[in-house]
């Protein structure tokens, strides 16, 4: 798979906090065999109301931010339950990052196993790309992923944190399994040697 070292695009800014798994991806659009046609359910009751009109108000719905690669987010994006649908569906619709202060904890983790980069700053900075990106609908900012900073459309950067291991399964597009993989030279020759030493342990 191909290296993702830089994430660039304009940004949708969304800011609310506490922004759950079910309203990102509604239970009704859950009843799927496979990953195809989420984007429609992505944030469905905020972009649509009850006659399934689309809602002037909401940003998504808006031309100026149609091509967002970048969705700011408020604190704890994610909670809720653990559905994995709403990863594919942000996916889907257009998002390859969300940037927010602080992400539930299985979120992060069901984001980062499918190449979704999540990245977390001070809320001072969260505060400062969400007015820009409402106040300049459009502008591009850039995430490098190796030096782990975000770069604002006015030039503004900002680091973030990230632990080695989700580092490398965004970069190089690696799951858990590829992980366990790559680490199987390592793994045949621990076993090897344990059995050695006690070989009554093996199973024949």
């Amino acid at each position: 798979m191909t290296r993702l070292t830089t994430i660039e695009g304009s940004a949708a800014p969304l800011p609310i906090d506490n922004l759950d798994t079910d309203q990102i991806m509604p239970k009704q659009f859950l009843r799927i065999i496979d990953k195809a046609g989420l984007a429609d359910g992505l944030l469905y009751d905020l972009r649509f109301d009850e006659r399934g009109v689309p809602r002037a108000d909401c940003v998504l719905n808006r031309s100026a931010y149609a091509n967002a690669r970048i969705l700011i987010g408020g604190a704890n994006f994610g909670c809720g339950s653990s559905r994995e649908h709403a990863v594919w569906g942000l996916q889907q619709f257009g998002f390859q990052a969300v940037i927010a202060p602080s992400f539930a904890e299985i979120f992060y983790s069901n984001a980062m196993n499918n190449r979704l980069l999540l990245v977390q700053l001070e809320r001072d900075a969260i505060d400062a790309l969400t007015r820009e990106a409402s106040e300049m609908p459009g502008a591009a900012i850039s995430i490098d992923l190796d030096t782990q900073t975000v770069t604002s459309a006015s030039g503004e950067r900002y680091a973030y944190p990230i632990g080695a291991r989700h580092k490398r399964m965004v970069i190089e597009g690696m799951d858990t399994v590829d992980l366990t993989l790559d680490s199987l030279a390592a793994i045949e020759a621990f076993e090897r040697l344990h059995f050695a030493r006690h070989p009554w342990t093996q199973v024949m």
